[in-house]
This record gives C-alpha cells, sequence and structure tokens, in this order.
C-alpha cells in the first residue's frame, strides 16, 4: 500500500512495501442468511453488503492517531484480521508502530507489537488510498474536530459503497448533518454511530469483552458488514443493538452520566457511614448484591475521570440546556464528583491537625490504576489543595508523573518510589489504587514516616494489619 508504515522485521518490511494491494483475510466463513440481534434487519438479495459479506476478503480500515484508533486497530488485528490504521500524520504513527504508544493502557503495547510483528496490523499515511482499498473504515480519532471534512475526503476518494462508522465521540445530531452533506454531494458511503465504551485501564478488555454493541443506522447493509467484522463477539452472544444516530450518541453520554451519579452516590452514603459507624465497603457489597444495582463502579472513594468523561458530561448537559431539559441527577452528581478532593483534604486536615508547613506524601496520581490519565483525577486535585493549604507534597506513581507534570506547578517533588515518597512525612495518602501498594513493605514505611498516618482513599490496604503495627489508619466511610 502506498505510503504503508511497515513492520521492523526487514523481510516482512520488504513484502509490505512491495504490497500494492491489502488482502485482508475473511474474518470467519463466509454465511448465508444473516439475522440481527432483536432487530429482524439482514442484508437484501443481491444487495451490496451480501455481496460484500459472501467475498473471500474484507478489507478494513481504522483512521486517527490517538487513544481510540490505536486500541480498536491493535484489538480488531488481535481477532486475525488484516487492519490497516491511517492518518495523515505518518510520524505519530510511525511511533505507536514501533511500539512506542504516547500513553498507558494495560496489555495494550503487546497487542500491537504481535499484530505488527504478524503482518496482521500496519500503517498509512495516504488517507485517500485507505479509502479506496477498504469497505469499512472506523473513524476513531479522540475529537470530532474536522471529522464532517474527513468523511467527505474518505467517501470522495472511495466514490462508491462503503461503510464508515463513527467511533469519534460527537454530539448528539451529528451524524444525521454528515448524513445530509454525503446526499447533497451525491457521495455513496453509509454511516454508522458506533459508540465503544472503554474504561482507562482497562480498554483492552473491555474491547474483547464488551456488554453490547451499539449500531446506530438505518442500513440493513452497514449492520450486516460490522456483525461480520465483530463476528467472534457475536457468536460468544454479545448483544447487538440496532438503533437511530441520535440514540446511539446519547448512549454514550448519558452511560457516562449514569456511571458519575452511580459513584457520587456511594461516595456521599460513604460520607453518612463515618458519622454512624457504619462500613461503606461492607454496604457497597451488600448493594451490589442487588441485580438492580450491580457492584461495578460502586467502591467508596471512587472518583469520575479520564480522557471522555469530563467532555461526555458538558455534552450532555449543553445538550439539556438547549432543550431547557433541567438534569437536576446529574448536575447534583457532578457537583459531589467535583467535591470529592475537597472531602480528602479535609480528612487529611482533621488527621494532622492542619496541613500548614506540613510535609505530605501521595501515593498514585492517574484517575485510576493501570492508565496515565490524570483527566478528572481527585489524586491531582487534593495535591493542588494541599499546596495551596501550605503543605509540602512528595509524590510518586508508576506511570503518571510526566502526565501529573504537565497539570502540577514545580512544587511538587516526584519520587522513583513509593519509599522515596514516605521519608520524613507527617501523613502518606493513597490516592489510586494500584496494586503495587498493597504488597509494599509497611513496616519499613513505619520507619521512613515522621508520624505513622495513613490516609487510604481507596480503601485498598489492610486496616487491620496496619493498625496493629502501630499506624494511625483512616479509609473512606469506614470505623
Amino acid at each position: 500500500m502506498k505510503s504503508a508504515i511497515t513492520p521492523e522485521n526487514p523481510q516482512l518490511a520488504a513484502n509490505s512495501a512491495d504490497r500494492r494491494d491489502m488482502y485482508f483475510l475473511p474474518v470467519a466463513k463466509p454465511i448465508g442468511r444473516i439475522t440481527i440481534d432483536s432487530t429482524g434487519c439482514r442484508p437484501s438479495a443481491g444487495s451490496q453488503a451480501a455481496g460484500l459479506i459472501g467475498r473471500e476478503h474484507m478489507q478494513i480500515g481504522v483512521y486517527g492517531s490517538g487513544y481510540l484508533a490505536t486500541v480498536i486497530s491493535a484489538c480488531l488485528a488481535d481477532f486475525g484480521t488484516p487492519v490497516c490504521c491511517c492518518h495523515a500524520d505518518g510520524t505519530r504513527l510511525m511511533d505507536v508502530a514501533k511500539g512506542n504508544i504516547p500513553f498507558f493502557e494495560k496489555n495494550l503495547q503487546e497487542v500491537i507489537r504481535r499484530n505488527v510483528r504478524s503482518g496482521r496490523l500496519i500503517y498509512s499515511a495516504d488517507p485517500e488510498e485507505l479509502a479506496r482499498r477498504t469497505q469499512v473504515i472506523f473513524l476513531a480519532e479522540d475529537s470530532a474536530q474536522g471529522l464532517e471534512e474527513l468523511v467527505l475526503r474518505l467517501a470522495g476518494a472511495a466514490g462508491r459503497f462503503q461503510v464508515l462508522s463513527i467511533v469519534t465521540p460527537v454530539r448528539v445530531g451529528s451524524t444525521t448533518t454528515i448524513e445530509k452533506m454525503l446526499k447533497e454531494k451525491g457521495l455513496k458511503s453509509l454511516l454508522v454511530c458506533q459508540p465503544m465504551f472503554f474504561t482507562n485501564g482497562c480498554a483492552v478488555e473491555d474491547f474483547n469483552w464488551p456488554d453490547r454493541i451499539i449500531l446506530g443506522t438505518p442500513s440493513s447493509e452497514a449492520v450486516s458488514s460490522l456483525k461480520q467484522i465483530f463476528h467472534p463477539l457475536v457468536m460468544r452472544g454479545v448483544p447487538v443493538l440496532v438503533t437511530n444516530y441520535e440514540t446511539a450518541e446519547l448512549a454514550r453520554e448519558a452511560t457516562t452520566a449514569f456511571v458519575a451519579t452511580k459513584i457520587s452516590f456511594i461516595n456521599e452514603i460513604a460520607s453518612l457511614c463515618e458519622h454512624v459507624n457504619a462500613d461503606a465497603v461492607s454496604l457497597s457489597l451488600a448493594l451490589g448484591l442487588d441485580k438492580k444495582i450491580a457492584p461495578r463502579c460502586l467502591q467508596p472513594g471512587a472518583g469520575m475521570g479520564g480522557i471522555f468523561a469530563e467532555s461526555d458530561m458538558e455534552s450532555i448537559t449543553g445538550l439539556a440546556r438547549e432543550n431547557r431539559v433541567d438534569l437536576k441527577v446529574l448536575n447534583a452528581a457532578r457537583e459531589v464528583n467535583l467535591d470529592l478532593a475537597n472531602r480528602l483534604l479535609q480528612k487529611v486536615a482533621i488527621a494532622i491537625d492542619t496541613v500548614q508547613n506540613k510535609d505530605v506524601g501521595i501515593l498514585g496520581l492517574a484517575f485510576k490504576p493501570h492508565t496515565n490519565s490524570v483527566a478528572g483525577s481527585a489524586s491531582l486535585q487534593l495535591a493542588q489543595n494541599l499546596l495551596a493549604g501550605g503543605a509540602r507534597v512528595r509524590a510518586y506513581d508508576p506511570v503518571a508523573i510526566p502526565d501529573a507534570r504537565l497539570q502540577l506547578n514545580g512544587m511538587v517533588k516526584y519520587c522513583e518510589s513509593a519509599y522515596g515518597v514516605a521519608e520524613g512525612v507527617d501523613a502518606l495518602i493513597v490516592a489510586t489504587g494500584w496494586p503495587e501498594f498493597r504488597t509494599l513493605d509497611f513496616a519499613r514505611i513505619r520507619h521512613l514516616v515522621k508520624r505513622p498516618i495513613i490516609i487510604d482513599t481507596k480503601n485498598l490496604l489492610d486496616s487491620s494489619r496496619l493498625r496493629a503495627m502501630g499506624f494511625h489508619y483512616m479509609g473512606v466511610g469506614r470505623p
């Protein structure tokens, strides 16, 4: 393929460079009649999609160079499906092809490496060539800026039947607007709004084990093509929900809003637990075992963060405002979430009398474990609040320090280990639930700290053991 960025293996690189066409292996054996779960949609006899699904090869592309495109292209290739990931900025893709991912995501680097080595995952800097060679392209930029122009560019270059699946987070109504633009220009591409629900730190797992596949489109041909691509998931029983553009667009934002509400609820209940000698951890377990509630995102001390969370909530709030709908529950949940760092600061201040002129150590800066994202991180906000209160702050995180440096001023001292953070501090705060913090040598830490005070904002540690070792332990919502 022209402008292809080929793997490091010399022989494989030579083969890839000489290749004029991308020959993609079938996802599964060609199948006959296709029925879409709960929709009754199927490709009509002799339709373009029916022909596409019956072909020996389906060619798949992913456009983008950020978080979404990197995850989606790698995981699709891991299905055994050769994929071309494309972006006009070839330099950024070259770094990814070499395994230099600009963010941390558990297991993703290995997925990319094995698929690049096998030749299933290749990279290109030629969008027009991608459009001409592929039947399905996933539009997976992290931002919707320039999306309309991109769709017109790809659809114009293709000049034929093609499925463009929009994974990029967009505002409600965006896909309908783009469809009108395509029709006005006489372009044949079929649009699908396909929100994907990734949690930072668990994106590979979320792709391979999704709760559902949502396809917003009026086209049964587009649905059939995408079901063929996601055949491994469909055969495993993952539900496929086919709906209109607007419902699919709103599904992403509404999911984020609901999760924020659930997190805010348990954090408020945890505050009540501290006043009535109740245990919020046991209470959250009791609530989560109720089938009407479920346990995920019901842990006291959790915060709502990530690279898309705030933009999703801003978008749905703005949509409601434009339509004169007052989202009282979501607004209250956002207020509770934003106030989390302030409540943690109060907990620290109570433990050490005042934070002014005190040394405080923070373990964890990412908003959750297994990611370097500090977007919406309560621990980052806590660090800023401690500095504003006159404290001296030391911090450690396994992967998020470079991102934290961009957000915090130079007042924080970054350490190379948790033990470096513990040296001489008046209080040690566990601010992110990294599993490695559970296995620290707390007997060693007991001799490093100035005062044996541990504030566990994630209820990660063994409180009984630490208290037996002489620590003053404080959890969230726990007696």
